[in-house]
């Protein structure tokens, strides 16, 4: 648990454990110094601040959502996957869930690419008050650090959460000491944790406050993303390190912020750095650089998670999953979304070119993937939970009117940059949404030219077609309909191989499958005519490899063959190209996107270890 825990500082807390660096700082900024560095101001703002990571982290996720799993994998695609279960018998509320769940993703996808451009710029800034002589470095080394950041992606989130585990300890430690210093000379600011403050502050200065709390939802960012992660670590590991080490740090560091800014107004323009002695700012800057690199790996570890569940619910085309760790399922690296994350976060560095313009338009996708956090679980919560009424509106109150609240407060920075992540969620709703509909009708399609497969073998067996020697071997999802590869085949050579097998392919959620649990021999009703069905189950540490599972299959008793005749055995992908017609189903740009997705899904003869030379692709086109 203690070790868990230790890879979870490493990956899980990094955004919502960096926003000390600039939380704080945005707030006095805004519209010109709105807030002021007085008493009354100062204990509001720290108050809204300890208030909101209680209620939506503390209470909210932790307390609450990560109870609401789905097979151990959290975030709001695996939320919206949940309640389309409990919702199964409802299908057009079914169906609203996952768009939904769709609008949550395509949100937490633009809180993706900002988040790592924000955490390490803030760090890097530092400079400006330790080194100004190479404050024109900024830009250059934060590109560099992002670079190395994506690279090492590929090891694993499992390694690299080992890797940064003990440096987020120092953080945090770094972060309580820190605040500790101004606290002990300052106590009267821990009277800025009485929720009185944060209320009287709203009533008093309603004006300011509302624009206040477009800062102060900085102070929850990554709550989305811990959530996500819980796949990689489980919820326990998350929980400790949360209230044992990471929210006490923060709230410490905020306290001491607060007594620095109240005591010596003219920190306000730093007062993450300030606060620290001057023989300690550069390392500060060192360890707050490592500190956002880990930020940045908790978005992009929560990416790799919604995106296998966005695939498994049909919403994403198929992409190359590489599983990392033997022993947890959710610790993945997807190539294409770590070169997508990569590009669109070099952009906004690039383009912004400082923490401040990026603070702008950081906010509104993070709020919007807060809200429909909610909403998804004020719906899962009756039939889930069996909770009355009266939980359900208290916590619509709580949770929804606090995030509808901040979410207002962000809306005011659209036009100075909050765009941005609007625009990166929209284009990914219009990706998801088209390859939905898109794969819809190519299903339907393809249902149609499939047919029966039982249907099928009765065909066959009335033709008598020749059999040539050999072993057939047809990957397809289920054994109800017929293989297009198989009756293009059959329509095209007019023969049959000796031994058909089709193959269905299944994951389950434990790291390894026994034998003896892996496969399920069906005969198709005829023992005679060599047409046989045959589901493996891998593990999700197991590599779907077809070609290995068929040799086990066979030393198991469970096919009728012998693991050596598969040496020359071919393999038939039913893949037919994909035709656009004039039918009303699609807008043609819809159907030209879908179209360009599909070519660049990834393929199935990879995914399965089938060997290349023997491998053939053949079907019948299907139309959209």
């Amino acid at each position: 648990m203690a070790a868990a825990a230790l890879a979870a500082l490493g990956v899980v807390f990094g955004d919502i454990g960096t926003s000390p660096l600039y939380a704080l700082k945005t707030v006095f900024l805004l519209d010109g110094g709105a807030v002021r560095p007085e008493q009354d101001d100062v204990y509001g703002v720290v108050s809204l601040m300890f208030w909101s990571i209680t209620i939506i982290v503390s209470i909210k996720y932790l307390a609450i959502l990560m109870r609401a799993d789905n097979d151990g994998e959290g975030g709001v695609m695996a939320l919206a996957a949940l309640a389309q279960r409990l919702y199964a018998n409802k299908a057009a509320r079914a169906g609203a869930l996952l768009v939904i769940g769709i609008v949550g993703v395509a949100l937490f996808y633009g809180d993706s690419i900002i988040t790592p451009a924000i955490s390490v710029l803030s760090a890097v800034e530092g400079l400006h008050v330790t080194v100004p002589a190479i404050t024109h470095l900024v830009i250059p080394i934060a590109a560099v650090i992002l670079i190395a950041l994506f690279v090492v992606q590929r090891f694993g989130t499992g390694s690299v959460g080992v890797l940064f585990g003990p440096v987020m300890v120092l953080w945090f430690v770094a972060l309580a000491a820190a605040g500790l210093t101004m606290v002990v000379q300052y106590p009267a600011v821990l009277l800025g944790l009485s929720p009185t403050y944060a209320v009287v502050f709203m009533i008093a200065h309603p004006g300011v406050s509302f624009i206040a709390l477009g800062a102060v939802v900085l102070t929850i960012t990554g709550a989305e993303a811990l959530y996500a992660d819980m796949g990689h670590f489980g919820r326990s590991p998350i929980r400790r390190a949360w209230f044992f080490l990471v929210f006490p740090a923060l709230t410490i560091n905020y306290l001491g912020q607060a007594a620095l800014i109240l005591h010596h107004p003219a920190a306000r323009i730093n007062p993450f750095f300030l606060l620290i002695p001057e023989w300690g700012r550069l390392p500060m800057v060192i360890l707050a650089t490592a500190a956002t690199v880990i930020a940045s790996q908790a978005v992009i570890s929560g990416a790799f998670s919604l995106s296998r569940q966005a695939v498994h619910l049909g919403v994403l085309p198929p992409l190359t999953v590489r599983q990392t760790s033997q022993r947890e399922g959710g610790q993945i690296y997807l190539p294409a979304v770590n070169f997508l994350l990569f590009i669109g976060v070099i952009a906004v560095t690039l383009a912004f070119g400082s923490s401040d313009r990026l603070s702008t338009a950081y906010g509104i996708s993070v709020t919007g993937a807060l809200v429909v956090d909610t909403l998804l679980l004020l719906l899962v919560a009756r039939p889930l939970w069996h909770w009355a009424s009266w939980k359900i509106v208290i916590c619509a109150v709580a949770f929804g009117g606090l995030e509808l609240t901040f979410l207002a407060g962000n809306l005011s920075k659209i036009l100075n940059g909050g765009w941005v992540p609007l625009l990166i969620a929209a284009l990914v709703i219009l990706v998801m949404t088209t390859w939905r509909r898109g794969r819809q009708l190519v299903q339907s399609d393809r249902r149609r030219k499939e047919g029966s497969l039982a249907r099928f073998i009765e065909d066959v067996r009335a033709q008598n077609l020749p059999r040539v020697p050999g072993i057939a071997i047809f990957p397809h999802p289920n054994k109800d309909t017929t293989p297009l590869a198989l009756r293009a085949n059959v329509k095209h050579n007019h023969v049959l191989h000796e031994h058909v097998i089709i193959v269905s392919v299944s994951t389950a959620q434990v790291p390894h499958v026994p034998t003896s649990e892996a496969f399920s021999y069906d005969d198709l009703g005829y023992a005679d005519d060599g047409i046989e069905h045959l589901s493996i189950r891998f593990g999700f540490s197991d590599k779907p490899d077809i070609p290995k599972a068929l040799r086990s299959a066979c030393r198991a008793g469970v096919l009728p063959l012998n693991a050596g005749d598969f040496t020359h055995a071919s393999y038939f992908i039913s893949r037919g190209a994909i035709r656009t017609t004039r039918t009303n189903s699609m807008v043609p740009w819809r159907r030209s996107l879908f179209v360009a997705i599909a070519h660049n899904a990834a393929n199935p003869a990879a995914r399965f270890g089938l060997p290349a030379l023997r491998t053939v692709t053949m079907g019948s086109d299907v139309e959209i």
